[in-house]
């Protein structure tokens, strides 16, 4: 008979071996159904490697799509922590890049320095707001935000497309729904020349070191940590879990509409409602195999974009479908959340009918 039993303390090693050893059995585990496909491995694993980080281009593309992943993903952590259970981080992210684009395609004439700080600005409000529904509904009717978050993204995604055939219809688009492009002075400007790597980037990183500051550092992030933990004894504490959950609901939809900002003033330039290809749902594997820590999701976001952009280039090279990337990061959520497991419990073997002491 195997039982799991808690462990009184597990070194920081052990916590962070087990998303690496994660990632490494995941990578091992794609192996078979490239098999199964008849692709020669070492062929398909230099394709994969090759084609995320062999160049300056590649690795470029790997960070263009790390940046809105670090974002969601620190959007899913946050709320995570406070077990706030946020599937709405692709409504979120389309929510800002909306606002972005109403307030900057024309609609404002103002320097580069004052209209990129707005933009961001209304695209954090926006996926804020868009956040505060399924938090308020959980705390003021018990309704189940893990619901009410997911649902919203269908509405927002129906939304944006009424809008793409409306009033935001750019009438040069030759018919195709997109919206007008931002001006020049709204967009952020690029990091690499001849690439795509934007100052969304920058944003998004310095996002991860303030949440990462104010998760371990600061009297609110102990008050996250305290509600996640156990919200009857934070309660008993004197803290006031309503007022934690509703800014964690608020910064966690804040962060994933600066995604969706990123996406359009940094990368597209417009708004389609294909825009995003599902960063607010990968987001989720990002923050768990970061262990729901900000400094993680950094990690996470780049090994997870370093297999998607690597899949594409490994389908072209040996001729395999490119879904195989959503199956590694599957394979890698599932190891880490075993790692995870093995971490906090130790494996242990008993006899039939002995007694546990």
């Amino acid at each position: 008979m195997i039982r799991l039993e808690p462990r009184q303390e597990y070194s920081w090693l052990m916590a962070v071996a087990a998303p690496v050893v994660a990632a490494v059995v995941a990578l091992a585990l794609a192996a078979i159904p490239l098999l199964v496909a008849g692709a020669p491995l070492g062929k398909s694993y230099a394709a994969m490697f090759g084609g995320a980080l062999g160049s300056q281009f590649a690795l470029a593309e790997t960070l263009t799509r790390t940046t809105p992943l670090i974002l969601t993903g620190l959007a899913v952590a946050v709320a995570f922590r406070a077990r706030l259970w946020n599937i709405g981080a692709e409504g979120q992210l389309y929510a800002g890049a909306l606002a972005a684009v109403v307030l900057g395609s024309g609609a404002i004439d103002a320097p580069s320095w004052i209209l990129v700080p707005t933009l961001l600005l209304a695209g954090a409000t926006a996926g804020a707001l868009l956040m505060a529904i399924p938090t308020a509904l959980k705390l003021r009717f018990s309704v189940d935000e893990v619901v009410t978050s997911l649902l919203l993204n269908f509405v927002v995604l129906l939304f944006v497309s009424m809008m793409l055939e409306g009033p935001l219809k750019d009438p040069m688009s030759l018919g195709w729904p997109q919206s007008e492009s931002i001006v020049d002075a709204g967009t952020l400007p690029a990091l690499i020349a001849r690439t795509r790597v934007h100052a969304g980037l920058i944003i998004a990183l310095a996002m991860a070191v303030i949440m990462q500051v104010i998760m371990s550092r600061t009297v609110w992030g102990f008050e996250i940590r305290a509600v996640g933990s156990n919200p009857s004894a934070a309660r008993f504490a004197g803290m006031s879990t309503t007022t934690v959950m509703l800014r964690v609901g608020l910064v966690s939809g804040a962060l994933a509409g600066l995604a969706g900002v990123g996406e359009v003033a940094g990368l597209k330039g417009y708004l389609t409602h294909d825009l995003s290809p599902g960063f607010g749902y990968s987001g989720i594997v990002v923050a768990m195999l970061a262990g729901l820590h900000p400094l993680g999701v950094v990690a996470s976001a780049f090994f997870v974009a370093a297999v998607f952009v690597g899949a594409d280039s490994m389908s072209r090279a040996v001729g395999v479908p490119s879904y195989i990337a959503n199956l590694t990061v599957a394979v890698a959520l599932l190891a880490v959340l075993v790692g995870g497991v093995l971490t906090r419990y130790r494996i242990r073997l008993q006899k039939p009918g002995a007694r546990i002491v």
